[in-house]
């Protein structure tokens, strides 16, 4: 099963990827949060810059790239959240 989810992009990952947004992309379901950003690097690579230091953001909610799974449905709102700099 799969759904298509809309992909934001902050700060950092804005600049890697070139975009601050794709709308209605496909993406199986339930995806552990790492496969989900497996997914996203394969897409755009240069995200792999962040590897160690972001986020995603499921439905507004934080998430740990890791093993937990999280099932995702039409429309649904992922958001790659690198860390913010400033003072």
């Amino acid at each position: 099963m799969s759904a298509q989810v809309f992909v934001l992009y902050f700060a950092k990952s804005v600049e890697l990827t070139g975009v601050k947004e794709e709308g209605s992309v496909a993406v199986p379901t339930p995806i552990s949060s790492r496969d989900l950003w497996r997914l996203l690097l394969q897409r755009h690579p240069r995200l792999s810059l962040l590897q160690d230091q972001v986020v995603l953001a499921v439905r507004q909610q934080y998430v740990a790239i890791g093993d937990q799974v999280v099932t995702l449905g039409d429309g649904d709102e992922v958001a790659v959240v690198p860390p913010l700099s400033g003072g």
